[in-house]
């Protein structure tokens, strides 16, 4: 969680002088409140303000959106911080109904263009983003870690890092192949999809890949059966998504990935993990 608070400049220039930050917490995981609006790091300037531009018009039925909030000369990011109006809401176990929203969302971004950032390999200095990157590509490319490694990525070396990647390769054994389009996703629903009673679901942000729809909704299926406690029979409740098997396959390779690359990760992440290459294995 991000405990850095907005610097005063970036205050001024967003034009948030009249409230004090108060930080979100879980509920907007790196969030500061200022009044009615959100600041938050980014981990990617392109991204951050792709994102923003997206949001600033996209329009999805049965959900809510954060707007961005612009600078006084009209940028969306300012010496690293981004600006969002507020939603009400915080994750909830709510799992079906993320999978919903990225049903929903992923019909809005089926038409926009591949951002040319996505086009780029991991490279050093090696950013949170390049991790991300290189373990996207692991659970796509034929040698998986062929990106990690040519970005200079060295493998794992604790034991919890070594046996994610050799769970790792042994799913990469069992794909096939697809023949699906790939589009716009949103590859973090997890987190960044929040609930508030009865009203429609929001968002706070689009984290964009280029892949198929369905591999976005089998990555929040992936979270939630490893870190949200979600029942196993989330799996099949969505069997009816194209090419399931093959999705949650990847998806499970990408925070596999994810874990062994990824210098944060902790041991105590991998046994949510098992659980879901267990059941995945059973699936394909």
């Amino acid at each position: 969680m991000n405990t850095v608070e907005p610097p005063e400049h970036v205050l001024n220039t967003f034009g948030l002088t009249a409230h004090p930050p108060v930080a979100m917490g879980d509920s907007w995981v790196g969030g500061w409140r200022v009044g009615e609006v959100v600041l938050s790091l980014v981990p990617d300037h392109a991204r951050a303000a792709w994102s923003a531009s997206v949001r600033e018009t996209l329009y999805v039925e049965g959900m809510r959106i954060a707007r961005p909030f612009r600078a006084t000369d009209g940028r969306y990011v300012v010496s690293g911080w981004r600006a969002d109006t507020y939603i009400a809401g915080t994750p909830e176990p709510r799992h079906d109904e993320v999978v919903l929203v990225a049903d929903r969302l992923h019909e809005a971004t089926a038409a926009l263009e591949r951002p040319r950032f996505l086009l780029q390999p991991p490279a050093p200095p090696h950013t949170d983003v390049d991790v991300f990157t290189a373990a996207d590509r692991a659970a796509w490319e034929d040698v998986p870690l062929r990106s990690a490694r040519a970005a200079g990525m060295a493998e794992p070396t604790a034991p919890d890092g070594v046996q994610s990647v050799e769970m790792l390769r042994t799913l990469a054994k069992l794909r096939k192949p697809v023949d699906l389009p790939s589009q716009v996703v949103h590859g973090d629903l997890f987190g960044t999809v929040l609930f508030a009673g009865a009203a429609a679901p929001g968002i706070t942000d689009i984290v964009p890949y280029w892949r198929p729809a369905p591999w976005a909704a089998a990555v929040a299926v992936v979270d939630a059966l490893a870190w949200g406690g979600a029942d196993t029979e989330l799996v099949q409740r969505w069997s009816d998504q194209p090419e399931w098997p093959q999705m949650m396959l990847r998806a499970t390779m990408f925070r596999l990935a994810v874990h062994a690359l990824h210098p944060r990760s902790t041991s105590g992440a991998l046994p949510g993990l098992q659980r879901v290459v267990e059941l995945v294995r059973l699936l394909v």
